[in-house]
């Protein structure tokens, strides 16, 4: 399979990055896409160029970090699929293919296609935890859970943070990210003693990053990887109401 690659190359967060085009011969459709851009970056090597930057941890849809805006699409052309799971059989031979980083107001490109996602972080640290005793384990069955209330709660954990649903909606908003976090843990028990506070402060921190508003296009469930429901972002907004009522 010959494939030209126009890849957005950026020097770091300060420069002004661009479109470079690479003419690649020798892929495979067995490939993954990001198998695919080792193997560019082996030919870089082998010609003393600079090797494309990327973000890649576990290649297994797990991590979320390999995130790449592919033919102006967010992970690509294929539903419920991430980057790294994308393989080279949905294109063909003589494609032109378009790769870039995620972008977002909150998302700064560090390097090439590598974003800074440390916004989600800090979403994360201003209250997606519960507060219990440490030591041992508690018995199983401690804490009872309706098989329902708990298959609705991993739904919603299923969350990667790959940020595909700020890089895909208009106005870059994380809403879809944050509502998972919320509602996953308002869901159960175990996070029922800190909900007030728990969603009062993500959102608060949300909207510190500079992440947009949403305005329920729906386009970060059709990219997200996961599938994650728009109605978490319900959820969410129904518990930030209450919290702000009752507070």
């Amino acid at each position: 399979m010959d494939l030209t690659l126009k890849i957005w190359r950026q020097e770091d967060v300060h420069s002004k990055g661009s479109m470079m085009t690479y003419q690649l011969s020798g892929v495979e459709e067995d490939m993954s896409f990001l198998e695919m851009l080792d193997l560019l970056n082996e030919k870089l090597i082998k010609a003393g160029d600079e090797p494309v930057e990327f973000d890649h941890d576990c290649r297994e849809g797990i991590c979320g970090t390999c995130g790449l805006f592919i033919n102006g699409q967010a992970h690509g052309p294929l539903p419920g699929t991430s980057t790294c799971q994308l393989h080279m059989r949905s294109f063909k031979s003589g494609d032109t293919i378009y790769i870039e980083p995620f972008r977002g107001g909150a998302f700064k490109v560090v390097k090439d296609l590598r974003i800074d996602r440390s916004a989600f972080d800090r979403i994360i640290t201003a209250g997606g935890f519960i507060s219990t005793s440490v030591g041992e384990a508690p018995d199983a069955n401690t804490t009872p859970i309706g098989h329902d209330e708990a298959e609705s709660a991993f739904d919603s954990a299923a969350c990667i943070g790959c940020g595909a649903c700020v890089a895909t909606c208009k106005n870059g908003s994380a809403a879809l990210f944050t509502a998972s976090k919320i509602s996953h843990l308002a869901k159960l028990p175990q996070g029922k003693t800190e909900s007030k506070e728990r969603v009062l402060n993500m959102v608060e921190q949300m909207d510190k990053e500079g992440f947009g508003h949403c305005t329920n296009t729906n386009a970060c469930q059709i990219k997200c990887p996961q599938e994650i429901s728009v109605v978490n972002i319900a959820r969410m907004n129904w518990e930030y109401n209450s919290a702000k009522f009752f507070k």
